[in-house]
């Protein structure tokens, strides 16, 4: 094992002040894409499947996100796109393509939906078929089941819903100097339980680690609900002692002063992040009395061209492990 460095290891008081995070979309920019909408003709199958917006400028400055996303700190911050100028079809159709230049975007249900709507959508916090993105609740430090995230902001909550990104190397980097023996515990395989809305898929389980190393490149997978109710599970792996307490440490590291990169994705902004590099989450929030203005982003779960090997441990989870490969995503009910 050996201290990790690169521009993916910072905190957030040094991300905070780099100049390679933040976008603005121009004038030049919302017009293209004004004309581009314009100019598409009307839906005709899956929105994932339509011919390409005509958007030059905006194809370009994508191929160098995506080199960013994979090489660079793993956070992009677009921000201006004027949602309240486009209808909701139209907003949804530009999110897809412009992240369709990025990479493949993925099934987010066993359904096939490539698009999802973060919202509260009322649930019991016990309803088996609850997903964190659909409450109001406070979520913890996690990774997805992709290699790119991106959430546009349709709509803001009356309060809360922060964003709070911490970079997974700075976290592996502080478990290194202080508690080496719990880094190699996490980065031993954990169990994780089927998220009960995962029917599609034929295992009740899969065992991968936090922290790995493939080829080289690093990566970071964690969402400890999933490990926790397999911990829960007596026909499962039980956690040990050992293997508890590093769990409870990666996620004091993660709350250190300064480590986070803590931001309010407002109306029209874009944010992009690197699965493997960076763990997210979203304060609670209170919404708008009136449903029509209660909180709204989309999300994009994307398996992009340029991405990492990662350690065959994933292959339950995510499939192909090859670098480059299309892997990640729900599987569906049909296959």
């Amino acid at each position: 094992m050996q201290a990790i460095n690169g521009p993916s290891v910072w905190t957030g008081e040094e991300l905070s002040s780099r100049d390679d995070v933040h976008y603005q979309f121009s004038e030049q920019d919302v017009g293209e894409i004004r004309e581009a909408l314009d100019d598409s003709p009307k839906l005709d199958g899956p929105i994932y499947q339509q011919a390409a917006l005509a958007m030059p400028t905006i194809a370009a400055r994508c191929k160098e996100l995506q080199s960013h996303l994979e090489h660079g700190s793993g956070v992009i911050r677009l921000n201006g796109f004027p949602v309240h100028e486009f209808s909701q079809a139209d907003i949804t159709r530009f999110f897809v393509d412009m992240t369709q230049r990025i990479g493949s975007p993925l099934p987010q249900t066993e359904h096939d939906d490539r698009v999802f709507h973060v919202r509260n959508e009322g649930y019991k916090l016990d309803d088996p078929k609850a997903r964190g993105p659909n409450t109001a609740k406070r979520l913890s430090f996690h990774t997805d089941r992709c290699d790119v995230i991106a959430f546009l902001c349709v709509k803001q909550a009356a309060s809360g819903g922060e964003n709070q990104l911490v970079s997974s190397g700075a976290i592996y980097n502080h478990i290194y100097r202080t508690r080496p023996d719990l880094l190699a515990v996490l980065m031993e395989p954990y169990c994780y339980k089927r998220h009960s809305v995962d029917t599609a898929n034929p295992r009740p389980f899969c065992m991968q680690p936090i922290f790995s190393f493939c080829e080289g490149r690093f990566a970071a997978s964690f969402l400890r609900v999933l490990i926790d109710r397999a911990d829960a599970d007596p026909d499962l792996p039980n956690l040990s002692d050992m293997q508890r307490q590093a769990l409870d440490y990666l996620e004091e590291t993660a709350e250190l002063p300064g480590m986070q990169l803590e931001f309010r994705q407002q109306p029209g902004d874009i944010l992009l992040l690197n699965n493997w590099t960076i763990l997210h989450r979203r304060s609670a929030f209170v919404d708008h009395n009136d449903p029509a203005m209660r909180r709204h982003l989309l999300r994009i779960w994307l398996s992009v061209p340029n991405s990492r090997p990662l350690d065959p441990m994933f292959k339950d989870n995510f499939g192909d492990t090859r670098a480059g490969a299309i892997r990640g995503g729900f599987p569906l009910s049909s296959q």
